[in-house]
């Protein structure tokens, strides 16, 4: 059984039709090429904060993906508002897959370190931000990448803390 994936872009210029949105087909594609998930859905929203939060409570809370990629929102313009979204819908943050991204991401550029994603847990759906660019939402998804059925499997119930099969 392969985990459901929804991949949500973050993009008012986006929603307007001024900008296309490059980054969820190319982590789509990304996954495509790996075992194990599935990308159930792709939606693109505005950077309106309440929005995105009521959108991840409905994904979360109706059991429709095991794993949320929000690509956008986390830099440090008034609009970015995904960390905050996040953090206000999680139940328990998962600092290391942020911190994972940042430190593989500043091996590439010190901008990384600007990047305010953060990875968190409402009920057992994993939510990780990544990048607005599609150069940094691969590069950062790549970081956390193999880490990701072992987590989602102890998550969703499929695997036990010892990594042994139900």
């Amino acid at each position: 059984m392969k985990y459901r994936v929804n991949i949500i872009t973050l993009s008012d210029s986006g929603v307007k039709g001024l900008r296309k949105d490059t980054s969820a087909p190319a982590l789509k594609e990304m996954l495509h090429r790996e075992e194990g998930f599935e990308v159930t859905d792709m939606l693109l929203l505005s950077d309106d904060r309440t929005e995105l939060e009521a959108v991840l409570i409905d994904i979360c809370d109706n059991n429709r993906a095991d794993l949320i990629l929000t690509t956008g929102g986390t830099g440090l313009s008034p609009r970015d508002n995904t960390p905050e979204a996040t953090l206000a819908v999680i139940e328990k943050n998962v600092p290391g897959i942020a911190e994972a991204m940042r430190l593989k991401s500043l091996s590439i550029t010190p901008r990384a370190m600007l990047s305010r994603g953060v990875s968190g847990i409402r009920k057992s759906t994993l939510i990780i931000n990544l990048p607005g660019s599609p150069k940094g939402s691969v590069e950062n998804l790549e970081a956390v990448l193999p880490a990701l059925p072992h987590a989602l499997g102890i998550l969703t119930g499929r695997e036990h803390e010892c990594a042994q099969k139900k």
